[in-house]
């Protein structure tokens, strides 16, 4: 990689990255250089400490949820493209958005199934394609902490996995996780307005 003395304007690989995140060029020189102020030490690449300094993960309690995001397969580092990757998610739907309209072209990041996969990862703590009952519990109890008695978050585990799970097997697979959420705007819910 050879070392730099000062940070790069342009990241590597912009074209295929904005290609893609379906990022604009202006939305991605913001965020690489967002991406460069986090990687304090010039390493090219950013760590989980790294991103734990992002305020708005900080305090959200999922933040580390989401922070473990960036992190697929156990990697402990993810690069500009990954970072970006992960980002596209949250990523405004453009109804306008011109080259996203082809059926030969990959689906968007920041599509409605995408971000539903996204958020579901979040739940699905031992990644086996499922939600239980435990791993519920386990996210409600980090969404809203002491706030809530212990029997009453039990109690609204049960329910949630009860009312999503059709096949009755226990547990909330991804097309339950789905039909839950199909009257909700994921598509607005899960948007940030990237380093306006």
């Amino acid at each position: 990689m050879g070392a730099r003395g000062s940070h790069s304007a342009v990241p590597p690989d912009a074209d295929s990255i904005r290609r893609e995140t379906g990022f604009s060029q202006a939305s991605l020189l913001r965020l690489y250089h967002r991406f460069q102020a986090l990687d304090r030490d010039n390493k090219g690449y950013l760590s989980r400490m790294d991103l734990q300094q992002i305020g708005a993960l900080a305090v959200n309690p999922l933040g580390d949820r989401i922070i473990e995001s960036f992190f697929p397969d156990g990697n402990h580092q993810v690069d500009f493209a990954g970072f970006a990757r992960v980002l596209a998610h949250f990523r405004p739907v453009d109804e306008e958005d011109p080259g996203m309209q082809d059926p030969k072209q990959p689906e968007p990041l920041n599509s409605r199934m995408n971000k539903l996969r996204f958020a579901f990862q979040l739940y699905d703590l031992d990644r086996d394609g499922k939600i239980s009952r435990n791993e519920m519990l386990q996210v409600l109890r980090l969404m809203v902490g002491v706030q809530v008695t212990e029997e009453q978050l039990e109690s609204i585990a049960d329910r949630t996995v009860q009312e999503a799970d059709i096949d009755g097997d226990g547990a909330v697979s991804f097309m339950e996780f789905t039909k839950s959420l199909e009257k909700m705007n994921i598509e607005q819910k899960m948007s940030i307005r990237i380093l306006k």
